[in-house]
C-alpha cells in the first residue's frame, strides 16, 4: 500500500490555470475519489499523479518517495482508463498480460499472474476471446485486470464505468470497492457522478475551477458542506440554498434562527403539514417510494422530498418544518457560517 500527497501542485498551460495550488493527502489502502464538474481539474490532477502531466509547481509525493521527475513505469502505479484501451486483435488473455510482456517478465510469472488475476475477476472463461466478443461489464473487468495483474500500490482510475449503463454501473461499483478492500490498494478514482463518489469513497475531494472546493468522508460532505457549491453538487435533489434578507426568508416575514446571506436546507430535512412556515406547492414529481414538491415562500423555493404515499397538488398550501440543527448558513461569498 502507498499513500499519496500532492504538495502546492499547480499546473498550467500559457495564461489558462488547471489547478491552483493544490494541496492534498490520499491516505495508504483508501478509496479516493476526486469528484467535480467537467473542466475542474479532477483529470489533470489524476495525469500528474501518473507522470502523464508534469506540474508546473509543487511535488507529487507516492510512499514517501518525491515522484515529480519520474515516468510513468517509474512510479508503481496501474491506470485504468475511461475507453478501457484494449488492443482489438489481441484475446483477453493477451490483453491483461500485455504490459508484462514488454517489461520482459519470464513467461511462467507472467501465466501466474493471469491466472489469479482471472480468478478474481471471473474472467477464466473469456481468456481466449477478443474485446470484440464481450460485453461492456466484461471488457471493463479486462481493463481491471490489466492493472490488477502488474500488482501496483496504487490504481488510478479516470470514469471507468462511464460506458456501461445505470444497473451495471451499479454492479460494477460494489465490485471496484471489493476489489480495493481485498487487495488493499490505493485507489484514485475521477468521476463526475456523486452517486459514485458517495457510495464508493473514503474519501471525496471536491474541485471547481481548479481548486479543492472541500475534500472529507462523503458523510462530512453531505452533512457540513463548506460552500454554497458543495452544497448544492452533494445530494439528490441537492440542497435548497434561499437568499434571507435581514434574517427573513426574501420577500416574506418568516424569520430564520440563522443569520448570513443565504440558508441552506436539505429537501429530505423537510416536514411537511399543516402548521409550519406557511408555503404554496408549485409543482409535484412523483418518484414513487417518494415524491419531491416544489414550495414558494416569498419570492423564494423550496424542494421537499416527502413520502411518495402523500397527495399534494399544486396550489395547495401547506406547512414546512425543519430542525434548527438542519439549518445551513452561508456568507455573501458563499462560503459556510459557523
Amino acid at each position: 500500500m502507498s499513500s499519496i500527497e500532492l504538495a502546492g501542485v499547480a499546473k498550467h498551460w500559457g495564461d489558462a490555470a488547471a489547478l491552483h495550488a493544490v494541496d492534498l493527502r490520499i491516505a495508504s489502502g483508501s478509496f479516493c475519489v476526486l469528484l467535480g464538474p467537467s473542466g475542474c481539474g479532477k483529470s489533470t490532477t489524476l495525469r500528474i499523479i501518473a507522470g502523464l502531466e508534469i506540474p508546473s509547481t509543487g511535488k507529487v509525493i507516492i510512499d514517501g518517495q518525491d515522484v515529480t521527475g519520474l515516468p510513468p513505469a517509474k512510479r508503481g502505479i496501474a491506470m485504468v482508463f475511461q475507453n478501457y484501451a484494449l488492443f482489438p486483435h489481441l484475446s483477453v488473455a493477451d490483453n491483461i498480460t500485455f504490459g508484462l510482456s514488454v517489461r520482459g517478465m519470464p513467461a511462467a510469472e507472467q501465466a501466474m499472474r493471469l491466472g489469479q488475476t482471472a480468478e478474481l475477476l471471473g474472467l477464466g472463461a473469456l481468456l481466449q476471446r477478443k474485446p470484440s466478443q464481450l460485453s461492456g461489464g466484461q471488457q471493463q473487468r479486462v481493463a481491471l485486470g490489466r492493472a490488477l495483474v502488474a500488482q501496483a500500490k496504487v490504481c488510478l482510475m479516470d470514469e471507468p464505468l462511464s460506458n456501461l449503463d445505470a444497473q451495471l454501473r451499479q454492479e460494477m461499483r460494489r465490485e471496484l470497492r471489493d476489489l480495493q478492500r481485498q487487495l488493499g490498494l490505493t485507489v484514485v478514482y475521477v468521476t463526475h457522478d456523486q452517486t459514485e463518489a458517495m457510495s464508493m469513497a473514503d474519501q471525496v475531494v471536491l474541485l471547481n475551477k481548479g481548486r479543492v472546493e472541500q475534500a472529507g468522508t462523503p458523510r462530512e460532505l453531505y452533512a457540513r458542506p463548506a460552500s454554497t457549491f458543495a452544497a448544492r453538487f452533494i445530494g439528490t435533489p441537492p440542497m435548497n440554498l434561499v437568499a434571507l434578507d435581514s434574517g427573513r426568508i426574501a420577500g416574506s416575514d418568516v424569520v430564520v434562527g440563522v443569520g448570513g446571506a443565504s440558508l441552506g436546507v436539505r429537501p429530505e430535512s423537510i416536514a411537511i403539514g399543516t402548521d409550519g412556515i406557511p408555503a404554496v406547492v408549485q409543482d409535484v414529481e412523483y418518484l414513487g417510494a417518494d415524491m419531491v414538491l416544489r414550495c414558494a415562500i416569498g419570492s423564494e423555493t423550496l424542494l421537499v422530498r416527502a413520502d411518495g404515499q402523500r397527495h399534494c397538488e399544486a396550489g395547495e398550501r401547506v406547512g414546512l418544518r425543519w430542525a434548527d440543527a438542519d439549518a445551513h448558513a452561508f456568507d455573501g461569498d458563499g462560503r459556510r457560517i459557523a
